[in-house]
């Protein structure tokens, strides 16, 4: 793709046009060259989308629509996003530096997110409820209205995808806020779902500061719900002005997620899974397993394997097709890795691998950390406790399992975990006793869209991704139908 520098524009209650705010640019992490110019958005620009929002939702041509009409413009989307799909990853590669593999793998996420929450919108049943007098009782949902979905710069297109599409099947309008530093992606589906016939006003991209535009969004009266993904500080600012309103949100926020690896598990299958769960994206993913409890007895070998695996990685430039690791997405995230680091063998962690920036001329003027391992460290560190966001691996050695699954447990976090052994009894029983909200066992860091995903403790809560995740941008409401013959007797 070309790095001819582009002007985007933000959609704004249903106009393509700059922003209110002050012009900035973007830059591709790999050499930190500008690759867009924009304007941003402002608390005014907030409320002139979400007042077109307001009106467009009210309107024949959305609210009057039958459920399968409005999959059938789910499913153009859907089409939109696959026959655009090479240029919208070379784009988000643009925006935040993953390797182009990873980004046409969320590329297809995203359009199959649309497919399936058009299906789920095709076939949505309403309930009636067993009757417990002489009356006929049904349970309807209704759009709750306007939607703020706010996203992080990690995995743009999905998480776009996996806030706005089941938001329009249940007949909502979405003001969408990007991370500032990777708008493309959701402009341009904002540009897919105006081609795919959605109404003007329905759908608004507005880029820039989470504390202005973000912030905005979340207090502004006629905003009904927050879909937001991103960090645990960030997400419990927006939970306290939701409660000031009685707004429901849903928080996906941080992880330290734990991997667990039995002493009778498949070493092969254990390394890999241990690699790609956090060296993938860079270690960039609220899901990453930061954490590697490995058995005393088997410590050595998936050491010893794992290294040679970390040797083997590829990292380097997110346009070649062979890059396994990219760059981290800015010099100043670089910096904040590099202290956590610095700070882990400060507190009597062994540097295994990696712990510096590559060198030679391809590295020079991008934002890239070699894939780190480290051991040593106590589960009490700060390494071990707080979400590094980065390429960073904790390798602790475990032999009784009372204590190591009260280790697992023993952080704010509780996103996801895996187990690796090849007795499922063991899964069983370590699976149920994990406070988090995903379990792997003998795989990693792989989605469905028709499963549930939520995180428990610090890593937030409500529930995105499952048919039912439809719900969570609707209003239940109750219907009872008198069936007597007579007038009430109380009356009489």
């Amino acid at each position: 793709m070309s790095m001819t520098i582009s002007r985007l524009q933000a959609m704004i209650g249903g106009r393509w046009r700059d922003g209110s705010g002050p012009e900035y640019a973007t830059e591709y992490p790999h050499d930190q060259r500008v690759v867009s110019h924009l304007r941003a958005a402002t608390e005014a620009d907030v409320d002139e989308a979400v007042q077109a929002a307001e009106q467009a939702r009210q309107r024949p041509s959305w609210a009057g629509l039958r459920h399968h009409e409005r999959a059938s413009l789910l499913y153009r989307v859907a089409n939109g996003i696959r026959d655009r799909a090479e240029e919208l990853a070379q784009l988000q590669r643009l925006d935040n530096g993953k390797p182009i593999q990873e980004c046409r793998a969320l590329v297809a996420s995203a359009a199959g997110t649309f497919q399936f929450f058009g299906a789920a919108a095709e076939t949505w049943e309403e309930t009636i409820t067993p009757a417990r007098g002489d009356y006929l009782t049904m349970s309807l949902h209704e759009p709750l209205g306007v939607v703020g979905a706010i996203t992080p710069w990690n995995s743009p297109i999905a998480s776009e995808a996996q806030k706005l599409a089941p938001a329009l099947a249940a007949g909502c309008a979405v003001v969408l806020k990007p991370a500032e530093i990777t708008p493309r992606c959701a402009i341009e589906l904002a540009r897919i779902c105006e081609q795919a016939g959605i109404p003007a006003g329905i759908v608004s991209v507005l880029p820039g500061r989470g504390a202005v535009v973000g912030d905005a969004l979340v207090r502004h009266p006629l905003v009904k719900r927050i879909a937001f993904t991103g960090g645990t500080r960030v997400g419990l600012g927006i939970q306290r002005l939701a409660a000031e309103k009685l707004m429901p949100t849903s928080l996906e926020l941080g992880g330290k997620s734990p991997t667990i690896v039995m002493p009778d598990a498949d070493l092969d299958h254990a390394v890999a899974g241990v690699l790609y769960g956090i060296f993938s994206s860079s270690g960039q993913a609220c899901i990453a397993g930061s954490r590697a409890f490995v058995h005393e007895s088997i410590y050595d070998a998936f050491k010893s394997r794992l290294l040679e695996g970390v040797r083997r990685l590829r990292v380097g430039d997110p346009a070649l097709e062979s890059t396994q690791v990219g760059p981290l997405v800015s010099l100043f995230h670089r910096e904040t890795v590099e202290r956590y680091v610095m700070e882990g063998v400060a507190d009597g962690g062994r540097l295994l691998a990696g712990g510096a920036r590559p060198e030679g001329a391809p590295y020079a003027r991008g934002s890239y950390y070699l894939p780190t391992v480290i051991e040593g460290v106590s589960n009490e560190a700060r390494l071990c406790r707080e979400e590094i966001f980065g390429p960073v691996l904790a390798l602790l050695p475990w032999s009784d399992e009372e204590d190591l699954v009260a280790r697992c447990n023993d952080n704010p976090y509780g996103l996801a975990a895996g187990v690796w052994t090849r007795d499922f009894r063991s899964a069983w029983r370590l699976g149920a006793r994990l406070q988090t909200g995903t379990v792997w066992v003998n795989t990693y860091k792989v989605f469905s869209i028709s499963t549930p995903f939520s995180g428990v403790k610090m890593s937030g809560y409500g529930q995105e991704k499952g048919r039912l995740g439809i719900l969570q941008y609707t209003n239940q409401k109750s219907l009872y139908w008198g069936l007597n013959e007579t007038p009430i007797a109380w009356a009489d």
